[in-house]
């Protein structure tokens, strides 16, 4: 892949996540606490969620950007969004079958990281 190629998809990546962690903390908000709470999830330990994994999705956009030890940032995408795949099933299944892929865009996003991630 080209170096231009390469510096498209790391700044898709950063885009993607930087864009996530502020649309859970503004926008989403809502959105991400009604989702927790068909869950059983309310309170505070909504809030620490909401904030937790907006803050995380903001690390690991800045963190693509600063290419820094970039292969653990790769491994550490690779794991918060096999995490976040996982919960969400268990929370709505049905999010796999949601005409907007929250669900299904997290395989070829993992293609994605693991074509970048250096060997």
């Amino acid at each position: 892949m080209s170096e231009r190629m390469v510096l498209i998809a790391r700044l898709s990546l950063a885009f993607l996540w930087i864009s996530t962690g502020l649309t859970s903390l503004t926008f989403g908000r809502e959105l991400g606490y009604s989702v927790l709470a068909s869950a059983g999830m309310t309170g505070t330990l909504a809030h620490v969620a909401v904030y937790f994994g907006s803050l995380l999705d903001l690390i690991l956009g800045f963190w693509i950007l600063s290419g820094w030890r970039f292969h653990i940032c790769c491994q550490l995408q690779i794991i918060v969004i096999l995490v976040y795949s996982v919960l969400l099933t268990f929370i709505d299944y049905t999010f796999w079958f949601h005409p907007f892929g929250p669900l299904t865009k997290n395989l070829p996003i993992i293609a994605l990281v693991l074509i970048l991630k250096p060997r």
